[in-house]
């Protein structure tokens, strides 16, 4: 019934479908071609990165030094959910980002608040919506009211503004989403706003339960399938999805160490999210603000599946640890650097525009 993955069962229910070999992964070149003249990125699949030793090594010391913030910022999100929700709450993360935190903020729920909370992950495709019939199971076992999405970190917003259109057809369904960082500035159900490095947000499914992105085709995905990924058994003995959630678990506290404050979603004064990429769009020329991606998260990702033109860092964090891994895949992939005074975040990336090319 649950797609397979490298996760016990009891950690996450995913509602996927397994698809293992019925698609062949694309290069990023190839797929960027087809997603800039029209072609919807949830139909194809890319290749997965696989990271030389020294990104690795990045990546652990990323680990290191980051484990202790993200398990803070988890004790504040789950505090806040629990606030919300009260004991009877039903965890649904969005694959795959989501995945890692949900399982982390059901560890802290059972082990401070000794509350057993269900964790389902779901698929949500920006500009196809979310999983009607993973909805419709969920909904089948949980009152709606009971219901908490969560991901891993949020960019610019647009997940969050797909989630808020598509929940209006559940009636009672809440569209907020949980989110370990939010540094645009459009939640205060985050742990911080501060644009921290999220571990996870280093690798692809090795880090991930060993699943790929999800993916929406007709041919392959019928009407009363759930949406559909891939299952990476051959990257085994590459796979830290419990190297991951092992390190941040030994760092939670009880009660939370500090809590973010509330009070102003926009930073007291900081431009929003949104309107910093804008910004950004109108400096370098860039006609499409889909092609800018805020965030050390997003910025990663932009750097491990697209075809990325730069990458944006203010000169301030040159030395941050949380950029190592960053500045590690910039200089592998031979992509520019560059010095911008970024106000909400930590780095941001831009793809290539491929009519360029």
């Amino acid at each position: 019934m649950y797609m397979r993955s490298s996760y016990n069962t009891d950690d996450v229910k995913i509602l996927l479908k397994d698809i293992t070999g019925l698609v062949a992964p694309q290069s990023a070149q190839e797929r960027e071609r087809l997603i800039q003249s029209g072609r919807h990125y949830s139909e194809m699949l890319p290749i997965e990165y696989r990271p030389s030793e020294k990104y690795m090594e990045a990546y652990r010391q990323a680990l290191k030094h980051y484990a202790k913030p993200v398990a803070d910022a988890t004790a504040v999100l789950a505090q806040k959910i629990i606030r919300r929700r009260g004991g009877s709450v039903a965890l649904v993360s969005l694959a795959r980002a989501g995945i890692p935190i949900g399982v982390l903020l059901k560890r802290y729920l059972k082990k401070y608040y000794d509350i057993n909370a269900e964790h389902y992950a779901v698929s949500i495709i920006k500009g196809r919506g979310i999983d009607d019939n993973a909805m419709r199971y969920i909904l089948s076992r949980h009152k709606a009211q009971e219901l908490q999405f969560v991901d891993g970190w949020i960019g610019k917003g647009a997940i969050l503004g797909e989630l808020e259109k598509c929940v209006g057809a559940y009636e009672g369904v809440s569209g907020e989403l949980a989110v370990i960082a939010d540094p645009a500035g459009v939640t205060d159900l985050c742990g911080t706003h501060e644009d921290i490095l999220i571990p996870s947000s280093c690798l692809n499914c090795t880090v991930s339960g060993l699943i790929s992105r999800t993916f929406l085709r007709s041919d392959i995905i019928g009407e009363k399938d759930f949406h559909g990924a891939v299952y990476y058994g051959e990257l085994a003995d590459e796979d830290l999805s419990y190297d991951f959630i092992d390190a941040i678990e030994k760092r939670f506290d009880f009660p939370p160490t500090h809590e973010e404050n509330d009070t102003s979603v926009t930073f007291g004064g900081k431009i929003s999210g949104i309107d910093e990429v804008k910004r950004i769009a109108e400096f370098f020329s860039v006609d499409d603000i889909n092609l800018i991606k805020p965030s050390i998260g997003e910025a990663t990702r932009v750097l491990l599946r697209r075809v990325p033109w730069k990458v944006l860092i203010n000169e301030r964090d040159k030395n941050d640890e949380a950029l190592a891994h960053l500045l590690r895949l910039a200089e592998e992939k031979k992509v520019s650097v560059e010095y911008y005074p970024l106000a909400n975040y930590k780095a941001c990336g831009i793809i290539r525009k491929m009519a360029e090319m």
